[in-house]
């Protein structure tokens, strides 16, 4: 373990240029520039509000005013699309770089911490376009803004992990591809980013918070709409999934990525 984080450290100028590259190639040389970050979700945030603001705005515990349910939405998507950002990237990793992996030379974790830099440097600027409109809105978070990176490290730590595994296993298996979109489909509403988890049934919140995505979600909302810091029990959950992911994703890679080079 400690040759893999020299090996990692000692490839930090290739990571940090591969972040800057790919986010130079995203935003500088676009038209558009950095909303094609903040266009995805913030089009979702719309849609949804467009549809669903009459019904939830006046089901909202504890919010009022014709913004209430947007800014709650928009503090769900900031956290979602971290996790769909990273889980899809890690998806199809391996299989398009297979010519790197097949170089001896190369420092094949730093494919992944490519991947982690460069999805949190577009959630931070997604989330300096997300604190703007709070505050053209009214709602300017105050110090519960210092839970927010804890809450990124969680989500961070949970689709690095997921997406990771599953990528490995996408080389061997290329249907998990196609599953995984739809399992995304699933998990954004079987987490509480649309709704409010006080809406459901006493036995649908139960098994909502099997979803390790619930507990960090509401995070987001905790500190970003309500003002106040995230429930540090309830993340106690998610904090061990992604150990576990994590663990799980660092074995499959052990003993896997040989054979993975192999079949590419």
């Amino acid at each position: 373990m400690n040759k893999k984080l020299l090996e990692l450290w000692q490839a930090r100028y290739f990571i940090r240029s591969s972040i800057r590259n790919e986010f130079v190639s995203r935003v500088v040389r676009s038209r558009l520039g950095f909303v094609w970050i903040v266009l995805y979700p913030l089009a979702q945030v719309a849609i949804y509000a467009f549809v669903l603001s009459v019904v939830m705005s006046a089901k909202l515990p504890g919010l009022d005013g014709a913004y209430a349910y947007p800014l709650f939405l928009t503090a769900g998507i900031l956290g979602w699309s971290l996790f769909v950002e990273v889980v899809s990237r890690c998806l199809n990793l391996f299989i398009e770089n297979g010519n790197l992996l097949k170089k001896m030379v190369f420092p094949r974790l730093a494919l992944p911490a490519v991947v982690a830099g460069s999805a949190l440097l577009n959630n931070f600027v997604l989330l300096l376009s997300v604190l703007v409109i709070f505050a053209v809105l009214g709602q300017v978070p105050g110090w519960s803004l210092v839970w927010l990176p804890l809450l990124t490290l969680l989500m961070l730590g949970l689709a690095l992990g997921l997406g990771l595994a599953l990528g490995m296993l996408n080389v061997f298996i290329r249907d998990i591809g196609q599953l995984v979109t739809i399992a995304l489909q699933f998990g954004f509403w079987l987490t509480p980013i649309v709704y409010s988890i006080d809406l459901l049934p006493e036995r649908a919140r139960q098994l909502l918070f099997f979803n390790p995505l619930t507990a960090v979600v509401q995070g987001y909302q905790s500190v970003l709409v309500y003002g106040r810091s995230p429930d540090l029990y309830a993340l106690m959950y998610p904090g061990i999934c992604a150990f576990l992911v994590l663990v799980l994703a660092a074995y499959l890679y052990r003993r896997g990525i040989d054979e993975v080079v192999d079949v590419l």
